[in-house]
């Protein structure tokens, strides 16, 4: 046996691996390949989104509720997971906006938060990374800084002059963002709920929707087929219960309705150091040919 394909996806908090290519993880781990999620915060400022789970005793214990919550997942899609063991700072809200909390994982420097980053990359020694992009995905003060410090440490990581402490030096090869649901996707089961005589849940997300803004669909270069893992992605999803509601919107679209209009996840190849073409169907495309598997 050669040496095997990695893959490391960075997130800012618990669920948001289970939300944006858990399908795709699944899918490379059941094909043999190891891959890990590293997340940045333990999630601890995150609001209580399902109902059923809005009760004193689990507010109280929110940050280890979710680490619970963030292992039950992590089983699920068969991942390996690290914590980088920052504070969540929160989504700020009102006008004006309120300062993000002294100490904050989007208020530490990069020289501090970079170097931890830096030394799981060189422990799991990924062919591949997988982040958000300059936007963060939506504008999450975690998820920006989370592309911030998954870029520094892109290219830390390989730099042997560059915390010589934290192990050998390793470079990963591809550097992805995850774009979750576009325009294009929204639309596609927009209409075909619509077209069974239902009501779409996506109808006031869409009417909101800036027309002049680009659809992220523009910038994908790369679309993985992962539908028969979407039962599993479904069940890493439930186990977030603190912020996964059963009966809402990331389950209004039917498993096999879902496989037939919409069977792949969407990434951005923003940094390759191997040849690959695009459009890619594959987050190992040029890799493959390099790594003995």
């Amino acid at each position: 046996m050669g040496e095997k394909l990695r893959l490391m996806a960075v997130h800012a908090h618990p669920d948001d691996e289970s939300s944006k290519g858990a399908a795709t993880m699944a899918k490379y781990v059941a094909e043999g390949h190891e891959v890990m999620v590293v997340t940045c915060t333990g999630g601890e400022a995150g609001s209580i989104l399902n109902p059923a789970m809005d009760r004193p005793e689990v507010l109280a214990n929110m940050g280890e509720i979710r680490r619970a919550e963030m292992a039950r997942a992590a089983e699920i899609l068969g991942i390996q997971h690290r914590w980088l063991g920052f504070v969540d700072s929160g989504l700020p809200e009102g006008d004006p906006l309120p300062p993000l909390p002294e100490g904050c994982f989007a208020l530490v420097p990069l020289e501090e938060s970079v170097p931890p980053l830096v030394e799981v990359i060189r422990e799991f020694r990924p062919h591949v990374i997988v982040t958000y992009d300059e936007n963060g995905g939506y504008p999450h003060p975690d998820h920006i800084r989370c592309h911030e410090v998954s870029i520094a440490a892109f290219d830390a990581a390989g730099d042997p002059d560059a915390h010589p402490e934290l192990g050998e030096p390793w470079q990963p090869l591809k550097l992805y963002y995850s774009h979750g649901f576009s325009r294009a996707k929204l639309t596609a089961f927009h209409e075909a709920i619509l077209a069974r005589g239902e009501e779409s849940p996506y109808a006031e997300w869409l009417s909101g929707w800036n027309k002049d803004q680009p659809d992220v669909m523009e910038r994908v270069t790369t679309q993985v087929e992962c539908a028969d893992y979407f039962p599993q992605r479904d069940a890493a999803l439930l186990a977030h219960a603190t912020q996964i509601d059963p009966a809402s919107r990331w389950f209004a679209v039917p498993l096999e309705l879902q496989r037939e209009l919409w069977p792949t996840e969407e990434y951005e190849l923003h940094r390759s150091l191997v040849d690959s073409t695009v459009p890619e169907d594959d987050l190992f495309a040029g890799i493959r040919e390099r790594v003995t598997v």
